[in-house]
């Protein structure tokens, strides 16, 4: 049976019109800064055409505040001209930890990936 590779999750995917980062299974204070640095690499080598980065959270089955402030700090750390998108599910636990603390009001969370990457 010939074996299928997935490409990392937290491999950077260039797209039309942006970027697209998936997430990990868990996030948490184990891995967040090693995905910070990740992300910010990714984003500093697209800087002059990055418009905008698009983390994909559907496959994040665990993550607690650590999530959270990753994704402020990459919101604040894109250039002035780059915008950060979330897709996570709906009844997910990312969706419910990104609702709880407040974050879906400054960052638009979109509930499938098809969605997060239109234009």
């Amino acid at each position: 049976m010939p074996v299928t590779f997935l490409p990392n999750p937290c491999e950077p995917r260039d797209l039309p019109g942006c970027t697209l980062v998936a997430l990990p299974p868990e996030i948490d204070f184990c891995n967040a800064t090693e995905l910070l640095t990740l992300i910010m690499s990714a984003a500093d080598a697209r800087a002059e055409r990055l418009r905008v980065l698009v983390l994909d959270l559907t496959g994040t089955r665990f993550m607690d505040s650590q999530g959270v402030r990753l994704i402020n700090d990459v919101r604040h750390r894109l250039p002035p001209s780059a915008r950060v998108r979330v897709v996570a599910e709906p009844d997910g636990v990312a969706s419910r930890v990104l609702e709880l603390t407040g974050l879906r009001r400054d960052v638009p969370v979109f509930d499938n990936l098809t969605e997060a990457l239109q234009p």
